[in-house]
C-alpha cells in the first residue's frame, strides 16, 4: 500500500524475499521464439509479406504517393537548384581528392543521387562525393601507381565497385547495426584526421608543385616535408587567387552560420566564386600570363558502363571494406540527425543497399565513392527541402552540366576548386574543440578520440580506422576489468543507499556491509573484484577461516582429553605440555582449513571475538552482514560463477537454475527485491537471534552473508567461513 503525503510517499508491505515475492505475484509464462521460429518467419511467404519487403526494398512506394504538391514543390524546386549548383563544385573539387580529371567528379554527383532516389530512406541527405571517402579512394588511386588518367579513374572506379558490393551484401544480411561499432568519438577523430589529410593533399595544387603521392605511413610527413623543400618553386598567382577565395568563402560561411534565421536562403558563395574566378581566368588568360594549372578539357555526356583495373583487386579489397564502412557511417549519421529532427524513420539496412546500389552504378559510369557532404546536405535541408524530389532535381543540375555548360568550367584554376574543397572542412577541423569537452564528461571517450586521429594522422586513413576500432573496443575491457566499486550507505535514514564517500549525512547500521558493482563479473575482472571486497570488509575471509579451523582443531583436542574446562567467565586450560603446531597442521590437514567450520560436535558454543585458551589468536572482526549489490552487473561467465558462489540480477535466476548454480548451501531463498529489504532483514534476523541469546545465554553471534541484485537482494544465515571459502575460490 503507498500512501501520499505531499512530496513524500509511505509505503507498507511485508519484507520480500524473491521467493516470496514470486509466491505471493505469480510471473506470466511467456514463449520465447527460438531460432527456428525465427527461421520459419523469415522463410514464410504472404501476401502482407510480400508487400512490406516491396516496401522496404523500394521506399520511394511509400513517400511518393502521398507527396503534397501545393506545399512541397516549389521548395523542394528551390532546394533542388542550390543544391545541384553546389555539388556541381564539391563533384569538381573532391575529385582532385582522388587524383582523377575534375570532370569525373560531376559523375559522382550524378548517378548516386539517381539510385538513391529510388532506394534511399532518408528525405534530406544529399547523396554524393564526400571529402573524406574522396581522400581514401585518392589513397588507393595512388597506391596502384598509376601514371595515365585512364588507369587512375579506374582504378577509383574499381575500389569503389568493391566498396558498393561489401556494403549492398551487408544490407542484404542485415547488419546495418554494424555501425554502433563506431562511435562517435572514433567518427569525430577519424573525420578531424581526414580533414588534415585533406589539406595537406591540397596544398599541391594551391602552391602548385610536383609532389610525389605517398601512402604508407607516414606519409603525411613526408609531403610536408616535400613541399616545405620545395616551397620556393611555388606558383604566386595560385596562391594568391586560392587564399582570397579561401578567406572570402569562410567569412560568407560563417555569416551564414550566423544570421541562418534571417536569411532566406545561404549565399550560395562556392557558386559565385567560381562564377568570378572562371571569368576573370578566362578574360585574363590566367593560364598563359601565369602559367597557372586550370581544368582543362571537360567529358562531355556519358560512356557505355564499363570495368577495367590492371591489378588484382584482391590488393584493395581491405581499402574497399574501410571506404563501405565511412561511407555509410557518416551518411547514417547524418541522416539520423535529420530523422530525429523531423520525425521519420530511416532503415539502416536499407541505407547499406541503396549506398551499395549508387556506388555500383556510379562506378560503372567512371565515377568514385559517394556517401553525404555535411555541407551540401545543409544546403539542401536549409533551402526548404522536403524529399528526395530536391536530390532528383540537383541531378538535374548536374546533367546540364555535364551535357551542355560543361566547357566554361575549363579556365577555371585547380587552385580554385581545391579552395573550395577546404572551405568545406571548416565544420571537420573545428572538431578539435570537442577534445576538451570530452575530457571532462568521459575520460575514455576522449582517449578514442585523441587515439584515432593519431592513428590515421601516422598511420593512413585505412590503418588508421582499423587501429582506432581496435583501440574502442580495448577500451570496453578496460571499463568492464576494472569496475567502479563502492561502499554504500543509507543516506538521510530512508531506504536510499548512496556511496558514502559522496554524503555527510550517512546511516552505516552497525555491523553491516553494503559493497556494489557497477559492471559484468567475469573470467577477467573477478580476481580485482575480489581484492575490492576483501579491501571494503577490511579482513581476509579466507585469512579468518584457516585461523579459526586452526583454532577449533586445538580447542577440539584439548576437549577430547579432558584438558579444556569451561566456566562463565571463558575457557580454562588444566594441563601443560600442549604440542601441536601449526606447520603440522598445515601439512597433515591442509584441506581441511578451507572447509565450512563445524561446531556442532562441541558441547559449548564458541565466541570467535572473545579471548581463547592456549593464547589461541584469531583475527576478531566487526561485521555481521555483507550485503552484495549487484544491481548494475548486466552478466555473469561461468568463470565467475566458480569463483563467485552467490548471485546476480533477477533476470538471471533461471539461467542460474539451468546452469544447477544453486546447491544445499546456495538457494534461491538468498534473493530479496532491494537493498531495504535486505537491511530489514538482517534486523530482523539479528533481534531474534540476540532474543534467543538472552534466554540462553550463548555467545556465538552468527553472520548473515546477504547478496543484492536488481530485482534480487540475497540474504543467508552462515559463518564468516562461509565468505571466506567463496572468495577465495
Amino acid at each position: 500500500m503507498i500512501e501520499p503525503m505531499g512530496n513524500q510517499y509511505v509505503v507498507a508491505r511485508q519484507v520480500y524475499s524473491q521467493n516470496a515475492f514470486g509466491e505471493e505475484h505469480k510471473k506470466m509464462k511467456r514463449y520465447h521464439k527460438t531460432i527456428l521460429d525465427h527461421f520459419r518467419i523469415c522463410c514464410g511467404c504472404s501476401s502482407q509479406k510480400a508487400k512490406k519487403i516491396a516496401l522496404s526494398l523500394f521506399p520511394i512506394a511509400s513517400w511518393l504517393p502521398a507527396y503534397k504538391v501545393k506545399e512541397w514543390l516549389l521548395s523542394d524546386i528551390v532546394s533542388g537548384i542550390s543544391t545541384g549548383l553546389v555539388a556541381v563544385l564539391q563533384g569538381m573539387a573532391f575529385a582532385l581528392l582522388v587524383n582523377i580529371p575534375p570532370s569525373y567528379g560531376l559523375y559522382a554527383a550524378f548517378f548516386p543521387v539517381i539510385v538513391y532516389f529510388f532506394f534511399g530512406t532518408s528525405r534530406h541527405i544529399s547523396v554524393g562525393p564526400f571529402p573524406v571517402l574522396s581522400m581514401m579512394v585518392g589513397a588507393v588511386v595512388t597506391k596502384t601507381g598509376f601514371t595515365e588518367d585512364s588507369d587512375k579513374v579506374a582504378a577509383a572506379a574499381a575500389v569503389t565497385i568493391l566498396a558498393g558490393i561489401i556494403q549492398l551484401a551487408l544490407g542484404i544480411l542485415q547488419v546495418g547495426f554494424i555501425v554502433v561499432y563506431l562511435s562517435e568519438s572514433l567518427i569525430s577523430g577519424f573525420t578531424t584526421a581526414a580533414a588534415i589529410h585533406v589539406l595537406v593533399s591540397q596544398l599541391k595544387f594551391i602552391l602548385q608543385l610536383s609532389v610525389c603521392s605517398q601512402t604508407d605511413p607516414f606519409s603525411i610527413f613526408k609531403v610536408l616535408k616535400f613541399i616545405f623543400t620545395q616551397i620556393e618553386k611555388s606558383n604566386i598567382a595560385d596562391l594568391v587567387t586560392s587564399l582570397i577565395v579561401l578567406i572570402i568563402v569562410f567569412i560568407v560561411k560563417e555569416l551564414n552560420q550566423r544570421y541562418k534565421n534571417k536569411l532566406p536562403v545561404p549565399i550560395p558563395i562556392e557558386l559565385i566564386m567560381t562564377v568570378i574566378a572562371a571569368g576573370v581566368s578566362y578574360g585574363f588568360d590566367f593560364e598563359t600570363r601565369f602559367k597557372v594549372a586550370v581544368v582543362g578539357k571537360m567529358e562531355s555526356g556519358f560512356k557505355a558502363p564499363s570495368l577495367s583495373f590492371k591489378n588484382n583487386l584482391q590488393d584493395i579489397i581491405g581499402d574497399a571494406f574501410s571506404i563501405a564502412i565511412v561511407g555509410f557511417a557518416v551518411a547514417f549519421s547524418v541522416a539520423s540527425v535529420y530523422a530525429i529532427k523531423y520525425d521519420y524513420h530511416i532503415n539502416g539496412n536499407q541505407e547499406l543497399i541503396a549506398f551499395g546500389l549508387s556506388n555500383i552504378v556510379g562506378a560503372s559510369f567512371k565515377g568514385f565513392a559517394a556517401s553525404t557532404s555535411l555541407s551540401r546536405s545543409g544546403v539542401q535541408e536549409s533551402t526548404g527541402g522536403k524529399t528526395q524530389i530536391a536530390g532528383l532535381l540537383s541531378a538535374i543540375i548536374v546533367l546540364i552540366v555535364i551535357l551542355a555548360i560543361g566547357f566554361l568550367l575549363q579556365p577555371l584554376q585547380k587552385s580554385v576548386l581545391a579552395a573550395l574543397a577546404l572551405g568545406n572542412l571548416k565544420g571537420m577541423l573545428m572538431q578539435f574543440t570537442e577534445v576538451h569537452k570530452l575530457w571532462k564528461k568521459d575520460k575514455y571517450d576522449c582517449l578514442i578520440w585523441i587515439f584515432t586521429f593519431l592513428a590515421a594522422i601516422i598511420l593512413g586513413l585505412g590503418l588508421g580506422l582499423a587501429a582506432g576500432v581496435a583501440f574502442q573496443l580495448l577500451t570496453i575491457v578496460f571499463r568492464t576489468q576494472f569496475p567502479k566499486c563502492s561502499t554504500l550507505a543509507n543516506v538521510g535514514r530512508s531506504n536510499i543507499y548512496k556511496n558514502k564517500k559522496d554524503y555527510p549525512d550517512i546511516y552505516e547500521p552497525e555491523g553491516v556491509k553494503i559493497f556494489k558493482c557497477s559492471s559484468p563479473i567475469y573470467f577477467a575482472n573477478i580476481s580485482f573484484f575480489k581484492r575490492k571486497l576483501i579491501d571494503a570488509v577490511g579482513f581476509n575471509p579466507a585469512r579468518i577461516l584457516r585461523k579459526r579451523n586452526k583454532a577449533l582443531k586445538k580447542i577440539k583436542k584439548l576437549e577430547k582429553k579432558g584438558q579444556l574446562q569451561i566456566t562463565p567467565k571463558g575457557f580454562i586450560y588444566t594441563a601443560d605440555g600442549f604440542k601441536d603446531s601449526d606447520d603440522e597442521l598445515d601439512n597433515n590437514h591442509i584441506e581441511e582449513l578451507d572447509q565450512p567450520i563445524q561446531t556442532t560436535d562441541l558441547p559449548f558454543q564458541i565466541d570467535w571475538n572473545s579471548d581463547l585458551p592456549l593464547n589461541i589468536e584469531v583475527p576478531k572482526i566487526n561485521i555481521h552482514s555483507l550485503i552484495l549489490d549487484f544491481s548494475a552487473v548486466s552478466f555473469v561467465d561461468i568463470s565467475s560463477m566458480r569463483g563467485l558462489k552467490s548471485v546476480i540480477l533477477n533476470d538471471f535466476v533461471e539461467k542460474l537454475e539451468r546452469c544447477a548454480f544453486f546447491d544445499h548451501e546456495v538457494q534461491s531463498s538468498i534473493f530479496f527485491l532491494t537493498i531495504h529489504d535486505a537491511i530489514l532483514h538482517i534486523w530482523m534476523k539479528k533481534n531474534d537471534i540476540i532474543s534467543k541469546f538472552n534466554h540462553s545465554q550463548e555467545k556465538e553471534m552468527k553472520v548473515d552473508f546477504t547478496i543484492n541484485t536488481n530485482g534480487g537482494l540475497c540474504n543467508r544465515d552462515c559463518q564468516v567461513r562461509f565468505i571466506c571459502q567463496r572468495i577465495d575460490r
